[in-house]
């Protein structure tokens, strides 16, 4: 970003010798006309709603649509489908880009819940973020969550890129929370399926547990491992849980089934493996 690349400026202006009554848009533009370094634009898709119309990157030579993506706020990180791909969960190359810029406050908390409030925001359709961008082909989705002080997020190399993205664990938690950002439900279980060798299930229920969800998030992550084929020793661990309430794997199903041993509802079909 401009702060970040005058910041660089400042630091070294006397060991580059730059004259002291070079102005920072002298600068930039001299590195622009001069080096490799090259100016590029996030645009809002819808310029009612948001606040931020259009914002400057600053990349040397070349940078992908993810590296500028997790510039667009401060402390951002990518996450959700973003993440699936990041870590090789899928051979799919989306055009979308999720973001994820945490919160300050620790969000609303609930004092208890029912099963009635449960069937009741679950019957409707999930609250999308609004705050959509698009950069060069790709689209980008920013989010921001809840306060979790960045729990198990860290770097990853993608294309001799590192890159600030939710590690394997917690990036199946986000996408079992938020479905619509990773695909949907099938793309969810393929994701499950495709981490079945590499996931720690201790490291899974323990940030589960940090990340103290309302809902029993657990029922539906245990579902996808069993469907996943994952051991019985990794669903125990999920099983020990309590599942005081019939939960859903998705928000606003219409044709659905039952699983009584995850006390879960979803899509009809499923259980079946139809992709379709």
């Amino acid at each position: 970003m401009e702060r970040e690349l005058l910041g660089i400026f400042l630091q070294h202006r006397d060991e580059w010798r730059v004259a002291v009554n070079t102005t920072n848009n002298q600068f930039i533009r001299f590195m622009l006309e001069n080096t490799p370094l090259r100016e590029v634009s996030i645009r809002a898709a819808d310029l009612d709603n948001w606040h931020l119309r259009r914002a400057s990157r600053y990349v040397w030579d070349s940078a992908s649509p993810y590296a500028v993506a997790a510039t667009i706020e401060q402390g951002a990180y990518l996450s959700h489908g973003t993440a699936v791909l990041l870590h090789g969960l899928t051979d799919q190359l989306p055009h979308t880009i999720y973001v994820n810029r945490e919160q300050t406050s620790e969000g609303r908390s609930y004092d208890s819940l029912t099963q009635e409030s449960i069937d009741t925001a679950f019957s409707h359709k999930p609250r999308t973020s609004n705050a959509v961008f698009t950069y060069e082909q790709s689209q980008i989705v920013l989010m921001h969550g809840k306060n979790t002080g960045r729990l198990e997020v860290g770097t990853i190399e993608f294309n001799r890129e590192r890159l600030p993205v939710t590690k394997l664990e917690r990036t199946l938690i986000d996408i079992t929370v938020r479905p619509i950002y990773g695909g949907g439900v099938y793309q969810v279980l393929e994701a499950y399926r495709s981490a079945k060798d590499r996931i720690s299930t201790a490291t899974l229920v323990a940030t589960l547990a940090k990340l103290e969800f309302v809902y029993p998030y657990h029922q539906a992550i245990g579902f996808y491992m069993q469907k996943a084929g994952y051991p019985s020793k990794a669903l125990a661990r999920l099983k020990a849980l309590d599942m005081p309430f019939n939960f859903y794997l998705a928000h606003d199903i219409r044709d659905r089934a039952f699983d009584p041993e995850w006390r879960l509802f979803y899509p009809k079909g499923f259980e079946l493996g139809d992709f379709s």
